[in-house]
């Protein structure tokens, strides 16, 4: 489906519904389309924002989370966004993580579906390879246990990123930034509702990695969707959005 992007300053958004916002962070290689089944569906009931985190837009010197961080921080300032329940995939829920961390009064619950933090693959264990197109045919498909989802579309769009050096340098900074910076020693600071949702054929951030996440985040719950990769949201959307709607409606009540 098609939603209007709107931009104000530096800033592109999403911004569909109304009611409790659910911020949704994608990652390296995600866009807008990526949550177009939670757009769908949960902005019906609830706010749903998205903002375009600025990934191919950092000069390659500043590409990193701390960048995409404080991007982040000064667009939900702009927004006057407040009770949050942020939502994140990859590279998004690594930045979710760190927003949380920094902001925990102003998050009411956390959502993370193959976040990156503790341990990921990045683009399949190699960084982008300009000028082939199987290559990164072959790498996007990875990112799925059906590859038939790696639509021509979609392999375009990641195809044209990659043949910018630019772009193609702050990837690599960005991707290398997410591999150093580990979290595990902060997720015990965490005290709100979690979820995590995991593709159970996940090959970038494996299962085991969920398991250590809820291990890590006290009174956190697990989730597993079977034949799905590294994006639940796209590949089993109805699975993933029961999951999530009943974990909204549980916890409902638990910051208010």
């Amino acid at each position: 489906m098609n939603y209007s992007v709107h931009a104000e300053g530096r800033f592109k958004y999403i911004d569909e519904g109304k009611g409790e916002t659910l911020l949704l962070l994608h990652g390296l290689f995600g866009a807008l389309s990526n949550w177009d089944g939670i757009i769908e569906k949960f902005s019906k009931q609830y706010r749903v924002i998205i903002p375009v985190l600025p990934i191919y837009e950092l000069p390659p010197r500043e590409a990193g989370l701390g960048a995409l961080l404080v991007y982040l921080e000064d667009f939900i300032a702009l927004k006057n966004l407040n009770n949050l329940t942020v939502i994140g995939n990859s590279l998004g829920g690594h930045v979710g993580l760190l927003y949380t961390l920094k902001n925990q009064a102003n998050v009411t619950r956390l959502v993370l579906t193959g976040s990156s933090g503790l341990f990921e693959n990045s683009m399949g264990g190699s960084f982008p390879k300009r000028g082939s197109y199987e290559y990164i045919k072959e790498r996007v498909a990875y990112t799925f246990y059906d590859p038939e989802i790696a639509t021509k579309e979609l392999i375009d769009e990641v195809f044209e990123t990659t043949s910018s050096i630019p772009k193609c340098m702050s990837i690599v900074g960005i991707a290398k930034s997410a591999q150093r910076h580990n979290i595990a020693k902060d997720l015990h600071q965490i005290t709100i509702p979690t979820l995590l949702v995991w593709g159970l054929n996940d090959t970038i951030t494996p299962p085991h990695v969920g398991y250590e996440f809820n291990r890590l985040i006290s009174g956190s719950e697990l989730h597993f969707i079977d034949k799905c990769c590294h994006a639940p949201m796209m590949e089993h959307p109805d699975a993933f959005n029961l999951i999530l709607e009943n974990f909204l409606e549980k916890t409902i009540y638990v910051n208010a």
